[in-house]
């Protein structure tokens, strides 16, 4: 089968369309041209075989894309070498778009386009064509696929899909400095002509910029471009098809370009001398004044650093910086004095902190200013001649008696006169005055200082004539000690006595205890009265480490002759003047064991010390167990299993009697039977059973009396 095409779109084209036709034309072939192929049959004769010759066979052809003519587009032509032109083939298509968008006729082979087609939808049709006997519709060759490319024409101006654009370059850029790359895409076919091929233009954005016209780069076109000059430029990029030819289709974009900033500016104060009023009342570490340094550059290109570079003005105050305002922050670092120092001068330098050392050659990236304080004069308060006082005073000293002095001046040039005063809202005013003009604090009662060894007050100055401005200050007043209080014995524990104890052994050590102060009550000394005669029973010895040891002078202690002794012991303090005192200490006799060093008296002696004696503590055992005996057998007999009731001469009965006295017998007795208790059906029958005279046996203990009766 042959396929022809007349669809010559190109010089190239027609030359192909034509050698096609001219070897169509002069090379016509028929249908069949039998090759023998010989055959041996079982009969011995030979069958030739004579195979189909098929003629040149063309596997593609073109159609314009975008076709608005009238009739329907040629594509091309299928002719079979079996075609004798006498209508007996048949030509049938099939595959993409066979019967809608292309069609055969089935006589000629001849191919037509009915509808336009779009390359950029698709660029291909894959077919199949056959040749037909008409009259058999036998299969006069075999079924052949070729394929229909659209050929493409310049219908689509290029675009840039990702626009418009936004980008920055540093300000101060060289010539060159690569900005941003732009692409735009066409979707004509980039193999066919020059439909694809993109140039690119910049429209608008000179002399600022410019775009390499192959690959879409913008550069910088000048030098030296500052963003405090102008910050955002707005540049126009064209791509355009056809290599730039004219007829090519264009489309363009926008590029938004913002200069960054860089460190090309140094900071400038707005004028060189500036001037403060800052009153001397002003507190030391608050701020009392700012400063501001101007930088054209932003973020931290504009980060400024202060600081006083005299001493005279860093001595007295500091700088810092402000990170959102970029101001200088003066504060006070000392207290000011109007008497003392009127006037300060500040030398204050603001440095850039980020440097860029591109532009070093501009110079120093700082500047300074000349800052002159005047130190206003205020009212001040009197100020104490010391930060706090401590002052002292004997214990029971009389009343008015002086302890100390404050003293507060007028730091103001009047020097006004001070009135002295003390805190009403503190304790200590109960105890001390103080004169309003010459500041002695005296005493307003006898202090203790066993009581209270130490008083805190506070005393206020104020200006005769401001009483409105008042300065404290805190004084501690400390109770000095005086040798008034007697020693007494330490213990008020009850001293045993062992019942063993032997003449000349220590009954136990003791030591004294005195209010007074340490220097006056650290020695003790002791003795027994003397106005007293010789105690028979115990004697003391002095020890002289401030102790004292109770000594047995006899033996054969009892505590059921006599339990309780009482010592009397004198105690005298080593103060000036000594003082002493009496205590008096119980002793009680008890046996005793030994337990290492500590004698623990036994149960009977704390028992007897209860005022209980042996008997009656066996009594109250025994009830105890009686008790628990009762309760066992009621518990027991609860728990035990019933049995019938058997009226007989064996009739067992159980009864409780109580005495007034002790035990009389039977006739001062009342008997109860339990049985009616257990058995109550019975209880009618044993009303008629008191002929029987039960077996009495009487167990008594204490006021209880239990009889059973048989």
């Amino acid at each position: 089968m042959r396929i022809s095409t007349t669809s010559c779109l190109c010089p190239f084209l027609v030359c192909l369309c034509f050698i096609q036709r001219c070897y169509g034309a002069s090379h016509h072939v028929p249908a069949k041209v039998p090759t023998k192929n010989q055959t041996k049959l079982a009969n011995g004769e030979t069958e030739v075989h004579h195979r189909p010759k098929r003629g040149w066979i063309w596997n593609q052809f073109f159609v314009l894309e975008e076709h608005m003519g009238p009739d329907a587009q040629y594509v091309g032509k299928l002719h079979s070498n079996s075609d004798k032109g006498d209508g007996s083939v048949r030509y049938i298509l099939s595959g993409e778009g066979a019967g809608t968008i292309f069609i055969i006729d089935e006589v000629t082979g001849d191919i037509h386009a009915t509808k336009s087609l779009d390359r950029e939808r698709k660029t291909h049709y894959v077919l199949h064509a056959q040749a037909l006997d008409r009259n058999t519709e036998e299969a006069l060759e075999p079924k052949s696929e070729f394929i229909i490319k659209v050929q493409d024409i310049n219908d689509n101006a290029p675009k840039f899909p990702d626009g418009p654009f936004v980008a920055t370059v540093p300000e101060m850029s060289e010539v060159g400095t690569s900005v941003l790359q732009v692409t735009a895409t066409d979707a004509d076919d980039p193999t066919y002509g020059n439909s694809a091929r993109i140039v690119y233009s910049i429209l608008q954005g000179q002399p600022y910029f410019s775009v390499d016209p192959k690959t879409g780069i913008i550069r910088t076109a000048l030098a030296n471009m500052d963003r405090e000059a102008r910050e955002h430029y707005t540049v126009v990029i064209q791509a355009k098809d056809m290599a730039g030819q004219v007829g090519g289709l264009s489309g363009s974009t926008t590029i938004n370009i913002t200069l960054t900033d860089v460190n090309d500016n140094p900071p400038k104060f707005p004028q060189k001398n500036y001037q403060l009023y800052v009153p001397e009342s002003a507190q030391e570490g608050k701020p009392v004044g700012k400063i501001k340094a101007n930088d054209e550059d932003l973020g931290i290109n504009a980060d400024i650093k202060y600081s006083i570079i005299n001493s005279e003005g860093a001595n007295m105050f500091s700088i810092s910086t402000d990170r959102d305002t970029r101001e200088g922050i003066i504060s006070l670092k000392k207290a000011l004095n109007y008497e003392r120092k009127k006037t300060y001068t500040l030398h204050i330098e603001g440095v850039n902190t980020h440097m860029d050392p591109r532009f070093s050659y501009l110079g120093a990236f700082k500047d300074t200013a000349t800052l002159k304080i005047t130190v206003g004069d205020v009212d001040e308060a009197p100020v104490f001649s010391m930060d706090y006082y401590i002052m002292d005073v004997y214990e029971n000293a009389p009343s008015g008696t002086e302890v100390g002095a404050v003293t507060a001046r007028d730091p103001d040039s009047r020097n006004s006169p001070v009135r002295y005063i003390l805190d009403s809202k503190e304790e200590g005013e109960r105890y001390f005055r103080i004169d309003e003009s010459s500041g002695v604090v005296r005493t307003t009662q006898p202090l203790d200082r066993e009581d209270m060894p130490w008083h805190n007050i506070t005393v206020m100055a104020s200006e005769v004539d401001n009483p409105s401005l008042l300065s404290h200050v805190p004084v501690t007043v400390q109770i000095l000690d005086v040798n008034d209080n007697p020693p007494e014995i330490a213990t008020d524990e009850e001293v045993i006595v062992c019942e063993s104890s032997r003449p000349g052994q220590v009954i136990q050590t003791v030591t004294a205890v005195d209010k007074d102060d340490f220097a006056n009550g650290q020695r003790f000394s002791f003795a027994l009265p003397s106005q007293l005669p010789v105690n028979p029973n115990f004697t003391l010895k002095d020890n002289e480490d401030s102790t004292a040891s109770i000594i047995a002078r006899r033996r054969r202690f009892n505590h059921l002759t006599q339990e309780l002794y009482e010592l009397p012991i004198v105690v005298w303090d080593g103060g000036e003047p000594s003082l002493s005192g009496t205590s008096t200490l119980t002793l009680r006799v008890c046996p005793c064991q030994r337990h290492g060093r500590i004698r623990l008296c036994q149960g009977e002696a704390f028992l007897s010390s209860a005022g209980l004696s042996t008997g009656a503590l066996i009594a109250i055992l025994l009830c105890i167990v009686i008790l628990l005996a009762i309760v066992v057998l009621f518990i027991t007999l609860r728990r035990s299993k019933k049995e019938p009731l058997i009226i007989s001469e064996e009739d067992i009965r159980e009864n409780v009697v109580t005495y007034d006295d002790e035990g009389g017998g039977e006739e001062d007795t009342e008997a109860f039977d339990i049985i009616a208790l257990r058995n109550p059906a019975a209880a009618e029958e044993l009303k008629f059973r008191r002929d029987v005279r039960p077996e009495t046996r009487c167990f008594q203990t204490g006021l209880v009396v239990f009889n059973f009766y048989c």
